[in-house]
């Protein structure tokens, strides 16, 4: 079983969490922000990917540190669970509708990390989560599991850009991680490491 397993404890967060690359989808999340937590939900969905969270932060402040450090600590349990790679597909890319809006995402699991986010989310906030946040948790995420990613949104309503994008991540991340079974001893790089 591909897992991990996480505590990660700051000034402002205290984080743990727990994943199963080779799940069902299943998610129990809790951050204080519901509609963060309902978006973790649907990126573990469509990633069929099993993921406990749960984060205790300075939401007095504001909802930064929690989605940052959630991101950080996504990426970090995804880089251990996935070990050293060995027979995943590494590169994927997903697009996802929602309603009147459309994401794309492609990405590689390839240790450069890298976030290149081409439309800038509007500046309201849905659920108590500022839409603009999500590009600081995949940015985290991007900076502590060594990926790749190249993300664009499409849309007028921004609870949908945003589902449509943490769905077209999570779709994209569950085609990556898949074991080839072609070169399921292999690790997925002409250098032989990752």
């Amino acid at each position: 079983m591909r897992t991990s397993s996480l505590t990660r404890h700051t000034r402002e967060t205290r984080i743990s969490v727990e994943m199963n690359l080779d799940g069902t989808g299943a998610a129990a999340i809790h951050t204080g922000i519901g509609f963060f937590d309902h978006m973790l939900e649907a990126m573990c969905r469509f990633g069929v990917i099993d993921m406990k969270l749960s984060c205790e932060g300075d939401l007095h402040v504001d909802e930064h540190h929690t989605i940052e450090d959630c991101g950080i600590c996504v990426g970090e349990a995804l880089r251990q669970a996935l070990g050293d790679k060995r027979g995943i597909r590494r590169a994927a890319h997903a697009y996802f509708p929602m309603d009147e809006s459309l994401a794309f995402a492609t990405l590689d699991l390839s240790n450069r990390p890298l976030l290149v986010m081409r439309t800038q989310l509007p500046d309201i906030t849905v659920g108590g989560m500022r839409a603009q946040m999500a590009e600081e948790f995949f940015r985290a995420l991007c900076s502590s599991a060594g990926i790749t990613l190249h993300m664009n949104i499409e849309g007028r309503n921004a609870h949908h850009m945003l589902e449509a994008l943490f769905k077209a991540f999570g779709r994209a991340l569950g085609d990556a991680i898949i074991i080839d079974p072609r070169n399921a001893d292999q690790i997925p790089s002409a250098k032989g490491v990752l």
